[in-house]
This record gives structure tokens, sequence and C-alpha cells, in this order.
């Protein structure tokens, strides 16, 4: 299992991106291996963690036609900063 972990400085979230969010959150779960995502914005930073099975469903989702979109986005407009890592779970509980 991996993670991704997308942590960004918030410049400008307009109505597009508010658009966008939701669609992109569910076409990585529907049609790319994510599992699970979710979103937190606090005092202009934005962290996105998402699960996925595989890193080639990783990869697969990074050069989606529409995600490519967003990421040009992100740079050019919705973040001043952006920082992505991929870390592999090796264990993982809950209670």
């Amino acid at each position: 299992m991996f993670m991704v972990i997308f942590r960004a400085e918030i410049a400008e979230l307009d109505d597009e991106y508010l658009s966008l969010a939701p669609k992109l959150r569910n076409e990585a779960i529907q049609n790319f291996g994510c599992f699970e995502f979710f979103t937190v914005s606090e005092s202009g930073y934005e962290v996105a963690i998402s699960y996925w099975n595989s890193q080639e469903d990783i990869a697969k989702w990074r050069e989606h036609n529409l995600h490519k979109y967003a990421q040009d986005m992100g740079y050019k407009k919705w973040y001043s900063t952006v920082r992505v890592e991929i870390a592999n779970i090796v264990r993982s509980y809950s209670r």
C-alpha cells in the first residue's frame, strides 16, 4: 500500500478549483485505484492524503489529462508552494 501526501501553501482557490477538486477525487477513486482520499485546509495551507495499491496506479493518475491540467493550474494559480511525497506503508492497523 502506498500513500501520496500533497502539501501546499494556498495562493488563491477560485470557483474553478472548488468545482474541479471533487471531480478529481471521484475520478481517482473510481478509475485509478485510489481507495481513500481526504483533504484538510487550515491557516492558508492544504494537505491531501490519498492511499493507493500500487506505484503504477499513482503513475497513471499523475499522467491523466484532467489531473495534469489541475497540476498546471496549481503551480500557476492556486498554490504558492507545492510538495508531494510518496510513502510505502509497511504496516497499518486501527482500533
